[in-house]
């Protein structure tokens, strides 16, 4: 269903990390009326460090800091009530690898956190594996009004093609 309903969007090198690559899936659903996008499943994309044969996760932990947790996170009605707001810089978790690296994994989008992925924490393989389904990280809900411009600063399948084309180029 991810690649029939859901739309791929590309953030690469967040935050100046090379490779630290995120993929946004943006639901095709169009809320009836409000002519908003729909809701949008964050993921590591195909390039980042972490799906790189080799690693291994050790850990994932949606504590943030000392006073938040995105397991905190308590959702409900419609309206997606107690939602955290998140920017497109926001924190989502943190997962360690067995080589000592740490990767801080971003929302990438700005909205509300409708729910994060808990099954990673007791199977982290899942990212790994299936990325792009059961292992995804995060589900976020983008304001109404920002619905259009939620991709102003992604890239396309076909644009972060070319960026991972160069990556190659340069490395080789």
């Amino acid at each position: 269903g991810a690649e029939r309903y859901f739309t791929r969007w590309y953030k690469p090198d967040v935050k100046g990390r090379p490779c630290e690559d995120f993929c946004v899936l943006q639901h095709s659903n169009r809320r009836v009326g409000r002519g908003g996008s729909g809701i949008c499943v964050i993921t590591l994309a195909e390039a980042h460090p972490l799906l790189q044969s080799g690693k291994t996760i050790k850990s994932i932990n949606y504590q943030i800091s000392a006073n938040c947790s995105r397991l905190q996170n308590k959702v409900s009605g419609k309206s997606k009530r107690g939602a955290q707001f998140l920017t497109e810089l926001a924190p989502l978790c943190r997962i360690s690898s067995s080589d000592g690296e740490e990767y801080t994994i971003y929302s990438c989008i700005r909205g509300r956190l409708i729910e994060v992925n808990e099954n990673i924490l007791s199977n982290p393989t899942l990212l790994q594996e299936k990325p792009s389904t059961e292992g995804y990280i995060a589900v976020v809900l983008p304001k109404f009004e920002e619905s259009k411009s939620i991709t102003q600063g992604l890239l396309t399948q076909k644009e972060y093609e070319e960026v991972l084309l160069k990556r190659r180029n340069c490395s080789s």
